[in-house]
């Protein structure tokens, strides 16, 4: 998905952008559930998004920035394998750190991002604004791929449309859990 596909799949929800954080806290409190979140490229930006709304120390246990590999391995429980083999932003590093943080909070929900928020470090392979977004419940694992090339090489707009994104693919996971 790229950033405008992103921009446009909000518009057609009639959801904006700013209040994703709202949004996401309130259905984690209705739902009587709890978040985790796992972040690379975003650097905290998602557990600064959650915390900025009021309640949300009622639902929001834990941000863990893991920024290293060996942070993603030692605390996310990231397998070496999977880092050595698929790198840091990979779908498979992405829903392990999900994974890891959801387990180590003993939250309901964990959420991760990593990618290449530029505007160094991109390659062929793997551009600037590539980012991979988590998600773990306890029914599963699912990732989702961004393109965010289209904002540019603009480092703090890739952060926020992924953030943004995380936020809304958290939230989209906590409407369909059941209530307690």
């Amino acid at each position: 998905m790229k950033g405008l596909e992103f921009l446009e799949l909000l518009e057609q929800e009639n959801i904006r952008e700013e209040d994703l954080p709202a949004l996401l806290t309130e259905e984690l409190i209705r739902k009587k559930k709890k978040i985790a979140s796992a972040e690379s490229c975003t650097g905290g930006m998602i557990s600064m998004l959650i915390t900025s709304v009021s309640g949300a120390s009622g639902v929001f246990d834990c941000g863990v920035c893991s920024y290293a590999n060996h942070i993603k391995h030692q605390l996310l429980s990231v397998k070496e394998e999977t880092l050595s083999t698929y790198g840091a932003v990979s779908d498979r590093t992405a829903m392990e750190m999900a994974r890891g943080v959801r387990l180590l909070s003993k939250a309901d929900l964990g959420i991760s991002t990593t990618g290449i928020a530029g505007p160094l470090g991109g390659t062929k392979y793997k551009p600037v604004g590539l980012v991979y977004i988590g998600v773990s419940t306890e029914m599963g694992l699912t990732s989702h791929k961004l393109l965010l090339s289209d904002a540019g090489k603009d480092r703090e707009r890739i952060r926020e449309l992924a953030s943004a994104a995380a936020l809304y693919f958290a939230y989209q996971s906590v409407r369909d859990m059941e209530n307690p």
